[in-house]
């Protein structure tokens, strides 16, 4: 295990262990299409989320990974894979209780986290959470509800046309699907 320090602008003195290796041994039934390293060079969350994270991921995480410039924190939905903005403000996922305060950037930091080897045993602490749910289930769960966006990509678009439901594909870009395959 390697314990993990947190200091950035959102999180100050957090600390966490990676209890497994960077990309492996996933809870049954959570299999994500693409890699958090994926999705940021696919372009994602209008290329401002994570920016001072850096040092808590991989340096080649960020190495071709569609960003908006240090200091800008306007989103620029041209840097998103479909070019669209797809994503609600933070504050509404705060406003709905779909935040645990160990991962204060919501899911795709919790994703990051994840991959690179966390595991969270205990209840969530997100509100939303159901009772006795740990964070990961409640997680994986929140993740596998996004599979109804994948059927109506697949429902109304022809496979493979970006041009066809561009928010919604970008969502479920968002939620590590590859959602330019459909």
């Amino acid at each position: 295990m390697r314990a993990v320090i947190v200091n950035d602008l959102m999180q100050s003195g957090y600390a966490y262990e990676r209890a497994e290796p960077a990309g492996k041994n996933f809870a049954p039934g959570f299999r994500p299409e693409l890699t958090p390293k994926e999705m940021l060079r696919l372009g994602i969350f209008g290329g401002v989320y994570m920016r001072d994270c850096r040092e808590e991921f991989p340096a080649d995480w960020w190495e071709g990974a569609k960003l908006a410039p240090d200091g800008s924190d306007e989103r620029d939905p041209g840097l998103n894979c479909f070019g669209v903005n797809a994503s609600q403000p933070l504050s509404v996922w705060q406003e709905k209780g779909w935040i645990d305060p160990r991962d204060p950037r919501g899911w795709f930091q919790w994703y990051c986290r994840y991959h690179m080897g966390r595991r969270l045993g205990g209840p969530s602490q997100a509100p939303s959470a159901k009772k006795g749910e740990t964070e990961d289930e409640r997680q994986i769960r929140r993740w596998k509800a996004i599979y109804r966006h994948i059927a109506q990509i697949r429902k109304h678009c022809r496979p493979g046309d970006p041009s066809c439901r561009p928010r919604q594909r970008q969502a479920v870009l968002q939620w590590a699907y590859d959602s330019r395959k459909m």
